[in-house]
């Protein structure tokens, strides 16, 4: 079992229980999935890009990266409806719970000058939003073979019903917010 989903069910549980006075288990938010995006603009130009990023999210999440395509054309951006523009992963479950556990002890320490993620960053409905600028933070990433250094989105989905709730929720998780 992933060390984070069994401090879900051992410790933090029980502490937003005490801390929200929820009278019932099934009250408690839980992480639904957590989806990761690479977009990647110069794909249009350059396929190559694409498949590159493909395959690093892959390698990140342990699990096959489905390209994203776009439904409309923009012509100032010689985009056409239909071709692939980037890449996506949507994780559930184990897998879920062991990326959130390397994000948070491995690959935010390794950010320069990290001081924290914005606690601002909520959607209204308890789901967190966060970019990465460069996608080497990852050990899993190989150094010497990046091409092009890409940024990439991380929304953690919660099933809690507000920011708040979301917030004290990662933070047992061991989120690092700023003050």
């Amino acid at each position: 079992m992933a060390r984070l989903l069994e401090k879900y069910r051992k410790e933090i549980i029980s502490a937003l229980q005490k801390e929200r006075n929820y009278k019932n288990v099934m009250q408690v938010p839980k992480l639904t999935k957590i989806v990761l995006n690479i977009g990647v603009g110069k794909a249009i130009e350059n396929k190559k890009l694409l498949d590159t990023a493909v395959e690093e999210l892959t390698t990140i999440t342990g699990q096959r990266a489905v390209k994203t395509i776009s439904k409309k054309s923009i012509s100032n951006f010689k985009l056409r409806d239909g071709m692939a523009i980037g890449c996506k992963v949507t994780l559930r479950g184990k897998r879920m719970y062991e990326f959130l556990d390397r994000l948070v002890n491995i690959a935010l320490p390794r950010v320069r000058d990290f001081k924290g993620i914005s606690g601002k960053a909520f959607d209204g409905r308890g789901n967190y939003s966060l970019g990465i600028k460069e996608q080497i933070i990852f050990p899993e990433i190989n150094f010497d073979k990046v091409e092009r250094i890409s940024g990439m989105d991380i929304t953690i989905v919660t099933s809690a019903k507000s920011d708040d709730e979301a917030k004290s929720l990662l933070k047992y998780f061991g989120i690092p917010f700023k003050n």
